[in-house]
C-alpha cells in the first residue's frame, strides 16, 4: 500500500511538471524568428498577455557563483533574458558571444540570467566558473543546482532561450541556438514592451 502511495506521488508530480511545460510551450508560435511576434511587440504588455494568452512565467530559484539563492521573481520591473545552457553544449557555446555582446550593450536595461544546468557531475558550480572566467564573459551566471528552473521549464533539450517582460508575462521563446538576429529580434521585442 506504501509503495503505490509513492507510486501515486511521483505520477501526480510528473503529471504538474508536464502541465507547466505545457502552459509554457503556449507560445510555440511566439519565436524570436517569426514575424507575427513583431505585430505582438507594438501593443502594451497588458494587450500583449491578454490578447496572445502568453503565460506568466513560473518562478524559481538557483544560484549565483558565489552560492546565492537568486528568483526570476527578484527580477520584477525590467525586461528578462533567460537563456539555459551547458559548458559541454555546442550550440550553447557559440551562441554566447552573442549573449556577451548583448548584455554589454543592454544590460542596464534588461536583465540576463544565464542558467547553467549544475548536475553535480559533468557540471559543477567550479566547472562553470571556470569555463566563464576561461572565457571572459561578463554577463550574469547563475547554477541550477537544485534543477528547479529546468524541472519547473520542463527543458530536456539545450540551448532554450525566453524573452520576459518587466512584469514577468512570455513575450517570445526559442528552443535551441540563437542567432544574433534572432537574439536582436528578442532584445527588440522586450524593449518595445
Amino acid at each position: 500500500m506504501e509503495k503505490t502511495y509513492k507510486l501515486l506521488k511521483i505520477l501526480l508530480a510528473v503529471l504538474c511538471v508536464i502541465a507547466v511545460a505545457a502552459a509554457i510551450w503556449r507560445f510555440a508560435g511566439n519565436t524570436v524568428e517569426e514575424p507575427a511576434v513583431t505585430e505582438a511587440a507594438t501593443q502594451t504588455t497588458q494587450e500583449t498577455a491578454a490578447q496572445t494568452a502568453n503565460p506568466e512565467m513560473p518562478d524559481f530559484t538557483v544560484y549565483d557563483l558565489e552560492g546565492n539563492a537568486h528568483r526570476l521573481s527578484d527580477y520584477r520591473g525590467k525586461p528578462v533574458i533567460l537563456n539555459f545552457w551547458a559548458s559541454w553544449c555546442g550550440p550553447c557555446k557559440a551562441e554566447m558571444p552573442d549573449f556577451e555582446e548583448a548584455y554589454q550593450t543592454y544590460g542596464e536595461d534588461i536583465h540576463f540570467l544565464m542558467v547553467n544546468l549544475t548536475d553535480g557531475r559533468a557540471e559543477t558550480p567550479e566547472v562553470v566558473a571556470a569555463f566563464i572566467a576561461e572565457q571572459g564573459y561578463t554577463f550574469p551566471v547563475f547554477c541550477d543546482s537544485d534543477m528547479d528552473a529546468s524541472a519547473v521549464y520542463g527543458i530536456n533539450a539545450i540551448p532554450v532561450s525566453y524573452f520576459i517582460d518587466a512584469e514577468g508575462f512570455l513575450v517570445a521563446g526559442q528552443q535551441g541556438m540563437l542567432s544574433s538576429d534572432a537574439l536582436q529580434r528578442g532584445i527588440d521585442l522586450l524593449l518595445a514592451n
